[in-house]
């Protein structure tokens, strides 16, 4: 299996409160409420690593509480690349209803020094040889520039390696001109970043994105290669939590095309991981069962090319 580095400059402490209903306003009281270290480059590893590959986390990290996301490394068998920086990890509030609706409470994150920005460059340099593969995903922290983020990209990918882009807004538009190797936006993060052009994954492939994969929840994942173009409708699921779908789906994407499987199964097997995602609290690969048929209840077919 492949070697893999996740970076996450802005990981999170998400609580996750599940309950009925939310009554903004009110009293509301909560069926269960569960705490996950997490952030997207964290929860694409937890998958990776329950697909067998051998996973590298990294990015910043706030040294004034640091336990879960030690546990948690510990726990996966993580080779640990974090730069802890001064202060905490944020902590994030996800509260799911029982109809399937999340709503994000986010927090800004530490502030990060160009000391530490410099540390975590330095230690890529050395660190890059060893891998397959790259995945930048998340949000940017405070001190941390998209000028910045963009110079890391760039520098992955001059070390040789693939790099695989999952962010929005500015980190996005950003990122993209950096040409990584795949991106993984939702139809609404590529319409902020390229203003609904209609040419938008043409534009991406100029600027030398090879896969470009958007996911539209319920609606499906549209993968557009140089001259190829498929797309998955999901199995329909019972709802728990939409949070680390699209993550999930990055790291079945990330499989498959590392393990050189073909396109179709590729697609098949990914949507199936982001739809496993969505009927449970957490991440990762719970049910090899469930998987199996999951995938049986996907359909994949060929897209003509935007």
């Amino acid at each position: 299996m492949a070697r893999i580095l996740t970076l996450t400059l802005n990981p999170a402490l998400d609580l996750t409160i599940r309950l009925a209903r939310l009554e903004a306003g009110e009293v509301n009281r909560s069926e269960t409420m569960l705490t996950h270290a997490a952030g997207k480059g964290v929860n694409v590893a937890q998958v990776l690593a329950d697909l067998g590959h051998q996973v590298t986390v990294g990015g910043f990290l706030g040294e004034d509480n640091p336990q879960a996301f030690d546990a948690l490394i510990a726990r996966r068998g993580f080779a640990d690349a974090f730069i802890r920086v001064p202060g905490e990890t944020r902590s994030n509030i996800k509260i799911a209803e029982q109809d399937g609706r999340v709503t994000d409470i986010n927090a800004p994150g530490p502030q990060v020094s160009e000391q530490a920005q410099r540390a975590l460059l330095e230690k890529l340099v050395q660190m890059a040889p060893g891998f397959d593969a790259v995945v930048v995903a998340g949000s940017l922290p405070r001190g941390v520039s998209p000028q910045w983020f963009q110079h890391l990209l760039a520098q992955l990918k001059n070390l040789g390696l693939k790099v695989a882009l999952d962010t929005s807004g500015e980190a996005l538009r950003a990122g993209l001109q950096a040409g990584p190797w795949l991106v993984k936006p939702n139809t609404e993060e590529l319409a902020e970043a390229l203003g609904n052009a209609p040419d938008a994954i043409s534009q991406l492939h100029r600027l030398g994105v090879e896969h470009v994969v958007v996911s539209d929840g319920a609606a499906g994942v549209n993968w557009y290669r140089p001259g190829a173009a498929l797309h998955a409708t999901p199995p329909k699921v019972t709802v728990a939590s939409t949070v680390g779908a699209g993550d999930s789906l990055l790291a079945g994407m990330l499989h498959g095309l590392l393990s050189g499987d073909i396109p179709e199964q590729t697609l098949l097997r990914a949507t199936a991981i982001a739809a496993m995602a969505v009927t449970q609290i957490g991440f990762g690969i719970s049910d090899d069962a469930q998987l199996a048929r999951l995938e049986s209840g996907v359909d994949v077919r060929t897209l003509t090319e935007q």
